[in-house]
């Protein structure tokens, strides 16, 4: 007994339409591409939509800093050294009322100030003594221009040479700096020279200003309290 015709159309490849795939949904044979614009069977995943990255791809456009798949970062990856604009290392001298642990003892500082007074008084002494017992001009001059360099190795020395440093050659001898509180860096040439007018207060009342380091905390001054700075062993 023969089998039916099945209708046209329906079987596996229409006479009518040589070339065309089969039954509706039905696969292409082995090796064979659909058609150009032909949609694929009905089911099937549309190619890319929805998969993941291949191996090593990229994540997509404004994807979130921090996301896990992002290029070279971990997830939950920990904020890195130096945030805020703190450098890294540095220590904080004033943050928080944080006192250093290195500061300079008061020998070390009464002997950088003899030292740099003596660098000092020693031309401004000779032009003075040479001024004052000249019987001419000439020695007057002489005089005169000793007392003159011994003012600008002060202005060199003490605001200059220590508001860009922290050192005067006295400190430096001595191994110790003076910085700001808040910063931990040498103070300017302007700072240091209002630091310097502040000087008055520790000589006021029989010099307990400059004694004051012997028993303070934070081993400072009165002009240091006043600017908000420290002497330290850098």
């Amino acid at each position: 007994m023969s089998s039916p015709t099945p209708p046209p159309g329906y079987g596996p490849q229409d006479p009518q339409h040589p070339g065309q795939p089969g039954q509706y949904g039905q696969q292409p044979e082995y090796g064979q591409q659909p058609g150009y614009g032909q949609q694929p069977a009905y089911g099937q995943q549309q190619p890319g939509y929805g998969q993941p990255p291949a191996y090593g791809q990229q994540p997509g456009y404004n994807q979130q800093p921090g996301q896990p798949g992002q290029y070279g970062q971990a997830p939950g990856q920990a904020a890195q050294a130096g945030q805020y604009g703190q450098a890294y290392g540095q220590p904080s001298y004033g943050g928080f009322g944080a006192v250093p642990g290195n500061l300079a003892d008061w020998p070390s500082r009464a002997g950088a100030f003899l030292l740099d007074m003596a660098i000092i008084g020693v031309p401004a002494g000779i032009g003075a003594a040479i001024a004052g017992n000249a019987n001419n001009a000439v020695l007057a001059i002489i005089g005169l221009i000793f007392y003159l360099a011994g003012i600008g190795v002060a202005i060199w020395n003490v605001l200059v040479r220590q508001g860009t440093t922290g050192q005067t050659v006295g400190k430096q001898v001595l191994g110790i700096k003076l910085v700001g509180a808040e910063t931990g860096q040498p103070l300017g040439i302007g700072k240091t020279f209002v630091r310097q007018l502040t000087h008055f207060l520790d000589g006021a009342a029989c010099y307990i200003g400059y004694l004051w380091p012997l028993w303070d905390e934070k081993k400072q001054t009165f002009a240091d309290k006043i600017n908000n700075t420290y002497v330290v062993k850098p």
